[in-house]
Formats: structure tokens, sequence, C-alpha cells
């Protein structure tokens, strides 16, 4: 059922800031300015769009101190220091508000093997499995399909989408999003070359995940082949992404799709990395380092800064050679420059 239509003291109430208008203005939906009507909520980070603040239909906008004239001019409005992190959660209350409650208990259909740690609060969806010796915390949410192996655990509030596989052993901590398809403990690519074939390299670690992490849909993180891959607290991973075997990702660290890390590379806290970039195995990444969408980090990055980068393909010797003079081209300008002034 679509939900009522809420009082704006009611939002204001749960989410602190100052109302200017009407407090009993009803909200039936959230919407971006240009589609918003007199029953909808909108917002605007920046002062460039003022002018779309002024055509907006919408009942209340919420602005930052810098805009209260005009939108008040306009209507009703939520004055707040930062209208992005207001909207935000603003986007999760409305969401409590309108997502229908998961039912603690174990699906009559679910397969949970002896031995396994259940909360009472907590939700198995139908057909999950959950293995022998793992523990699900209180309000954990497992949603229809979703694996997971013996002995791993799964975090108070944590929840988890259809599909998702937790592999042995593996940990994710409190309050984790974790959506459709992710695959968390697939084995590590660990093979040695023996005579023309690979011989496997069983991968004996696990994944520990920390608090507040959300995982976007069929992203996979390897196990590590002897000590864990790691992700710390409050990291964002978006779809597609690929973690390799033994990868530590430092806490607060956001990867956008499409992302490749590959094994035992280690990333500090707060860093970024753009659609599609690739960092390659065994290098690190200090704390607040930021990678551009596309670029391919081939080298330990010690300072830190926004990284970008993107070089045509070519034979392994060219291209050496090719991007071993790329990074003299700064100093070679000059040189020229310096031979041009000293000609007759």
């Amino acid at each position: 059922a679509v939900p009522s239509p809420v009082r704006l003291a009611n939002v204001v109430s749960a989410l602190e800031s100052e109302l200017c208008g009407d407090s009993d203005l009803r909200i039936a939906r959230l919407a971006p300015l240009e589609t918003a009507d007199a029953g909808s909520l909108s917002f605007v980070a920046n002062p460039r769009y003022a002018a779309q603040l002024a055509a907006s239909q919408a009942g209340c906008v919420i602005v930052a101190p810098a805009l209260r004239d005009a939108a008040v001019a306009r209507g009703a409005a939520i004055v707040t220091p930062d209208p992005y992190l207001y909207f935000a959660r603003l986007t999760q209350w409305w969401a409590a508000r309108q997502r229908r409650p998961a039912v603690a208990g174990v699906h009559a259909s679910a397969v949970v093997e002896p031995g396994a740690q259940i909360h009472a609060s907590a939700s198995i969806g139908a057909f999950a499995f959950v293995g022998g010796g793992a523990v699900v915390a209180a309000g954990a949410v497992i949603g229809t399909h979703a694996h997971i192996g013996a002995d791993a655990q799964v975090g108070e509030g944590t929840r988890l989408a259809p599909r998702v596989t937790l592999g042995e052993a593996c940990r994710i901590g409190a309050r984790g999003i974790v959506h459709s398809g992710v695959v968390i403990g697939a084995d590590g690519f660990g093979f040695a070359p023996n005579q023309g074939t690979w011989e496997k390299i069983e991968q004996l670690g696990a994944v520990r995940i920390g608090d507040d992490v959300e995982i976007g849909a069929n992203t996979c993180i390897d196990r590590g082949a002897l000590d864990d891959t790691v992700i710390d607290e409050g990291v964002k991973l978006d779809n597609l992404i690929q973690v390799g075997h033994n990868v530590r990702i430092g806490a607060h660290s956001a990867m956008a799709g499409c992302v490749g890390i590959a094994g035992s590379a280690k990333i500090g806290r707060h860093c970024t990395a753009g659609g599609g970039a690739i960092i390659l195995g065994h290098l690190e990444l200090v704390d607040h380092v930021h990678i551009t969408a596309a670029t391919v980090i081939t080298r330990s990055i010690l300072k830190p800064g926004q990284y970008s980068g993107l070089f045509p393909f070519d034979d392994n010797a060219s291209w050496e050679k090719n991007a071993a003079t790329l990074r003299q081209l700064h100093t070679l300008r000059d040189r020229i420059r310096a031979l041009e002034k000293t000609r007759p």
C-alpha cells in the first residue's frame, strides 16, 4: 500500500532542521525540482540551481541558509547547513516508512543445519540455506535463496538480499547491506604453473567485512589464500566490482562500478575509485587517494591526491618505451624551450 502523506512537522521533528512555512503541509513524495508538485518535497544542494528553484512547483524545498530568502519567497522551506546530507537522511527515514518489515523467524522452506545460531529477531527467507556453526545476529535479514556457509557470521541488523552467497567462515559486521548476486568468499585466483598446466593453490583464508558496509549487486570478494581478505568499516562498493584475494580496503573508502582490484593490493582509508578503474596486485595506496574513472594504477601511490591516466595499449615492449617517454614530456618540453631561447 502507498503510505499516507506526512506532515512537514513530522519530517522536521524526525530530522533536526529549521522549517519556514506551513508545518501542516502534507508531503506525499520526494521528487526532483523539475517534476515536483504541490505534494512533493525536493532539495537544492547547489546555488547554481537557484533558477530551477524559483520555477519549481514543489510544496517544500530543502535549502542551505544562502538560499533561504529565495526558497521562502516561493513557499515552504526546510533550511539546513548541508541540504544534500539532509536529503540523504530524509530518504532513509522515508524508506523506513515505506519498506515492508521483515518477518522474524525461519521460513518453512529454508534449510538450517544443526549447530547454526539464529537470533529470534532475525529473518531467514524462503529457500535460504544456513550452514552448521553459522551465526545470524539480532535483526539480520537473510533473503530468499541466500546461502550462508558453515561457520559464517552475519552481524546485527545486516540485510542480505536474495541470492547472496556468504562463503564458509566469512564474516560481515553490523548494519551491512549486501545486494543480490554478491558472492563473498569464492576462491581467489591462485595457480602455480606446472609444465604448461596450472596447479591449484587452495585458498585457505576467509573474508572479514566490518560494520556499515554496502556491497552492490553481482560484486565478488574473493577469500584470502592464507590470511583473510579484509574490508574495513564503512566501505561502499558499487555493482560488478572484483576484489581479489588478500586485498585490504581501508575504512570509508568507496569504489564505483566495474572497478577491479587484483590480489594483495592494500588500499587506505577514505580512498575512492571511479568506474572501471583497475588497481594491480601487491600495490599500496595510502589514505585519501582518489582514482578517476578508467585509470589503471600500475605502481604504489604513497602521496594523497587525485590520480588519472589512460594510455592506448600496444605490444608490451613498445608500450613500456612510450610510457617511459610520456612521463618525461614535461621535462622534454622545458628543455626544448630552453634550446629555442638559445638559438640565434
